[in-house]
C-alpha cells in the first residue's frame, strides 16, 4: 500500500478500522512465524494465534470453576476458555498473549479450550 493510499485511508475510515488495521498489523508482523490472524483460522484446526485480550469473564461460584477471555487480533475474535480455573496471574484486559490450541466453533463463536498460553511483554 502506498503513502497516498495509507494517508486517504486513514482520512476516510473511521476509528474502529484504523485500531482494527494496526492490530492486525502489529500480530501479523510480530516475530512468531507459526502465528495465525485469527479471522483466517479453520475450525477443528490447530491454531496459534497472538492477540490482545478485550475481556475477562469468571463463572458463578455456584457452577465448576470457568475462566474466560475474549482474544483479539484484528482480524477477529476467539473465546479462550480454561476449565478449573478462577483465575491465571497476568490474564488481564489488554494485555498480549499468545495461545495454542484446537479451534472449536459453536453456533455463535469460536472458542479454544485450555490452550497453552504465553504472556507477552508489557511494552509489546
Amino acid at each position: 500500500m502506498n503513502a497516498i493510499s495509507r494517508a486517504y485511508r486513514k482520512f476516510t475510515a473511521s476509528t474502529a478500522e484504523l485500531e482494527s488495521q494496526e492490530l492486525r498489523d502489529k500480530f501479523s508482523t510480530s516475530d512468531d512465524i507459526q502465528t495465525q490472524l485469527i479471522g483466517q483460522c479453520q475450525p477443528g484446526a490447530q491454531v496459534e494465534v497472538v492477540g490482545s485480550i478485550r475481556s475477562v469473564s469468571i463463572a458463578p461460584s455456584s457452577k465448576s470453576p470457568v475462566l474466560e477471555i475474549e482474544l483479539y487480533d484484528g482480524s477477529g475474535a476467539v473465546t479462550v476458555v480454561w476449565m478449573g480455573r478462577r483465575m491465571i496471574p497476568g490474564i488481564v484486559a489488554g494485555r498480549t498473549v499468545k495461545v495454542c490450541g484446537r479451534l472449536t466453533c459453536n453456533a455463535d463463536r469460536s472458542v479454544i479450550f485450555n490452550p497453552r498460553y504465553e504472556l507477552r511483554p508489557l511494552s509489546r
